[in-house]
């Protein structure tokens, strides 16, 4: 049975298709990967591989990413932007989503470059092949070692401050070959999404105040090993309105505008990114192709209007890239009652593996993979296995009567979960497996206890007792 339509849970069953071939929409609108399926053994499948089977094999909770789902994203980006904006244009995949070899290696050969936030991301990036002309690293307080290494390698930094443009201007003053930068600007548009990851809003930490362009515009005129080649600015994630996005072209081009008075020719302008993808039923995130239309108009207009050249057209996706391109599989252990209050559901992962319910209250869907057509029976709390109140994955699921040793699959969580996970309790990360083509390989092998003490040191005087 292939899953044609989106998830529901009205219906009586635990699970109503998703979507592999539904007109325009993007892999963002939908809940599971694309290739999600139900088999014969009434199994979840992705990328052809049965998510039990998977389990078996590799273990849980497991890391299940569709390569297919990730790669339509970056095409979906890559060609809107070809379509609609007249000039050149350059989609970056903001890696702090998800950053690992693989990850950077499917999206630098689909064409996109790479938004990096730390020397780690950035080396990682590097060793994944990417060419450093497509890197570009942000960061609100860059080490010295993290701009040595962004300078050697040759990719392009996006300037946050006072400090770190003073410190770049010291530390590239005897080179013969100028540094590439951007600066990043508070645009101070606001939008609806959680307060922790709004960053356009003035009272943020990231970017120059807009009331300081004029003095920064003077010092940068003045760097000769600092080749100012644009401006940044990015107003925050999880977004589903897209007039905050075509606010935001306008007031950027505006920049452009005052940066010629000082004899400054920007050639690029970076936008962010922040399209929203689909964590329930209610949520409507807008396609790819809308979020980019907007953006593309708005910045061509806006140059018209100022009778400006149209500036290389660069953005930041992440959450809407890769969050729909991956699940994890947990497995269901033992079951609580409190009568009149909740029933808790168990299961072998939690705030470890994906600690954004604990930190954005945020939402997510479940289903029992290895009993699809189940019908929905109760309303569970899915309750992680650390040692923590806290450790909550989903609230109030609705999921058909389950049993110790089911798997539990979560949809869309391929945006911060691996990159924001941790040891807490000791726990050793999951694996992350890439399926496709009914094949499954490993991209993140699971960490082992001895891996947990690799970087432990014991000294010797606690050694004798």
């Amino acid at each position: 049975m292939t899953l044609t339509q989106p998830v529901e849970v009205q219906s009586g069953r635990q699970y109503l298709p998703n979507s592999m071939a539904s007109g325009d929409r993007s892999p963002n609108q939908f809940l599971l990967p694309l290739t999600a399926q139900v088999n014969r053994d009434d199994c979840l499948e992705i990328g052809g591989c049965d998510i039990s089977e998977l389990t078996q094999k590799f273990g849980s909770p497991l890391y299940v990413l569709d390569e297919v789902t990730l790669r339509t994203a970056c095409r979906q980006y890559r060609d809107a932007f070809k379509r609609y904006y007249p000039g050149e244009s350059q989609v970056l995949y903001a890696s702090k989503a998800w950053n690992c070899l693989a990850v950077c290696a499917i999206v630098g050969s689909e064409g996109l470059g790479i938004d990096i936030v730390s020397g780690g991301e950035l080396y990682t990036a590097l060793k994944a092949g990417l060419d450093p002309n497509k890197l570009y690293l942000h960061g609100n307080n860059k080490s010295l070692d993290e701009l040595r290494l962004a300078i050697e390698s040759g990719c392009t930094i996006v300037v946050d401050n006072w400090l770190e443009l003073k410190t770049l201007a010291t530390l590239t003053c005897d080179r013969q070959t100028p540094v590439r930068i951007m600066l990043r600007l508070t645009p101070g548009i606001e939008c609806h999404t959680h307060e922790y990851i709004r960053t356009g809003h003035l009272d943020s930490k990231f970017g120059f105040d807009p009331n300081q362009v004029d003095e920064l515009f003077e010092f940068v005129s003045q760097q000769s090993s600092l080749a100012f080649v644009g401006l940044h600015a990015h107003i925050g994630s999880q977004i589903f309105e897209l007039q905050p996005h075509q606010d935001l072209g306008t007031v950027m081009v505006q920049w452009l505008s005052k940066a010629a008075q000082y004899g400054l020719t920007i050639q690029e302008l970076n936008i962010g990114g922040g399209l929203g993808i689909r964590y329930s039923e209610s949520d409507d995130p807008p396609s790819i192709d809308e979020w980019v239309k907007v953006v593309c108009e708005s910045v061509a207009a806006a140059c018209q209007e100022q009778n400006i050249p149209m500036p290389k057209l660069l953005s930041e996706p992440g959450r809407s890239l890769i969050g729909s391109a991956c699940v994890t599989a947990y497995t269901i252990g033992g079951e609580k009652t409190v009568p009149g209050i909740r029933t808790y559901i168990s299961v072998d992962g939690g705030m470890s593996d994906n600690p954004r319910p604990i930190t954005y209250q945020s939402l997510y869907r479940a289903v029992v993979a290895n009993r699809m057509s189940a019908p929905i029976a109760t309303q569970v709390t899915i309750a992680g296995k650390h040692c923590e109140s806290g450790d909550i994955l989903i609230k109030d699921a609705q999921l058909p009567e389950t049993r110790s040793g089911d798997i539990l699959v979560v949809m869309a969580t391929g945006a911060y979960n691996y990159s924001m996970s941790s040891n807490y309790n000791r726990l050793p990360r999951p694996a992350a497996v890439l399926v496709n083509a009914e094949e499954a390989n490993v991209i993140l092998q699971r960490e082992t206890y001895e891996d947990l003490i690799r970087h432990d040191r014991l000294p010797e005087r606690l050694k004798e007792g």
